[in-house]
């Protein structure tokens, strides 16, 4: 694959979401604005003269509150989600701080694929984590700056994949944290908090204009709560769209990146199609909120809402010459590896396929290795 190419497109397209998301934003003031409008033109039926459709003043005045409600709601937020950096994320789903003096084999190796990783894409080596009760295989990167990121793996991740698909897997989540897409994402939720919190104070509207003394002097309140309900949820639902879209682009951005770290895009596509048999979900009650964060879908959502596009597409999107399979069929027979010679991807069990044949010459850019992908720690 052209990993550059497909590392541009994917900043291409989203930068255009997140332009669709500022409009949706955008589309919501002016809807606040002709409800405050039309609430406006019932209030007084014995003036003559009705307010203007059209009032610049008014405009700016709504304008400034919906975006400094949308604004403090999202900073807010954002603080909550962030504060307590990668760490708190890992932790809060049974996470445990690999030692960099483990003495454990499988560790050992997760260690060493970091520091290579670290290298080649240019950022300090991050704490590792393991969720030891996780058999499925999935990761994770956590912290909304890179002095607060965290690379985390199943207990799955280590047994079950090899040297050349841990590799890929954790090159794609220090592409995550090389290029913001935690703290993009970030932002995008609080957003989404702050439209949602229009929908609530609209519900209070709502309330307080149901309890009026009077139908007339309730009408407006009335009115413009329901405007701010139906945009409110009309905008949420609109951003998890788009959010979901642009997570979907990070998701293909990371892959091409890992192909980019690790000059070898066998050994991640070889850790989608171990996915694609064993299955991503994380089992922790908290799986379901870091979702959109796992390296392998760990939501039930599909379509348009999905966080992650289907893994079909993602290895096709790194070896054209992919055909799908059934998920069972995507399954070594083989057992995990175990020990240390077994940990480098050479002893019993399973033995990680050869790298696939890569062309050479100077247009080719996987020509030149980054660095060790297959050599145990």
């Amino acid at each position: 694959m052209d990993f550059f190419a497909a590392q541009d497109h994917a900043r291409r397209v989203t930068r255009l979401l997140v332009l669709w998301f500022a409009i949706a934003v955008a589309l919501i003031v002016c809807t606040v604005y002709l409800g405050v409008s039309f609430m406006l033109s019932m209030g007084d039926d014995l003036s003559p003269a009705r307010p203007a459709l059209w009032d610049g003043e008014r405009f700016v005045a709504t304008a400034l509150a919906v975006g400094g409600l949308i604004l403090a709601a999202s900073l807010y937020k954002i603080a909550v989600l962030a504060g307590g950096g990668g760490a708190a994320v890992a932790t809060s789903l049974g996470g445990r701080l690999v030692p960099r003096a483990s003495t454990d084999a499988l560790e050992r190796r997760l260690i060493n694929v970091v520091d290579e990783m670290a290298i080649a894409s240019g950022i300090p080596s991050p704490p590792v984590y393991v969720l030891d009760g996780e058999p499925a295989i999935n990761a994770f990167a956590a912290g909304a700056r890179p002095q607060q990121a965290v690379v985390a793996v199943t207990r799955g991740t280590l047994e079950q994949l090899s040297r050349d698909e841990l590799q890929g897997v954790v090159a794609h989540e220090f592409s995550h944290i090389l290029n913001g897409d935690m703290r993009l994402n970030l932002r995008l939720i609080g957003v989404l908090h702050g439209i949602l919190v229009l929908a609530l104070l609209g519900r209070i509207l709502l309330r307080s204009g149901g309890r009026g003394s009077g139908k007339k002097e309730g009408a407006p309140l009335l009115v413009l709560g329901v405007v701010l309900v139906v945009t409110g949820y009309a905008g949420v639902l609109c951003g998890k769209l788009i959010k979901a879209a642009v997570s979907r682009q990070r998701e293909f951005l990371a892959d091409a990146s890992a192909v980019q770290f690790t000059r070898n895009p066998a050994g991640i596509a070889g850790a989608l199609k171990r996915i694609g048999g064993y299955g991503t979900t994380i089992s922790h009650p908290r799986g379901e909120e870091v979702s959109h964060m796992l390296f392998g879908s760990g939501s039930a959502l599909s379509g348009l809402f999905a966080t992650h596009p289907p893994i079909a597409e993602r290895i096709r999107r790194i070896d054209r010459s992919f055909e799908a399979a059934p998920a069972k069929a995507l399954v070594m027979p083989a057992t995990a590896p175990a020990g240390a010679a077994a940990a480098a991807g050479f002893a019993g069990g399973y033995m990680a396929p050869p790298p696939a044949a890569r062309p050479t010459g100077p247009n080719n850019p996987l020509a030149a290795p980054a660095g060790p992908t297959s050599s145990p720690p």
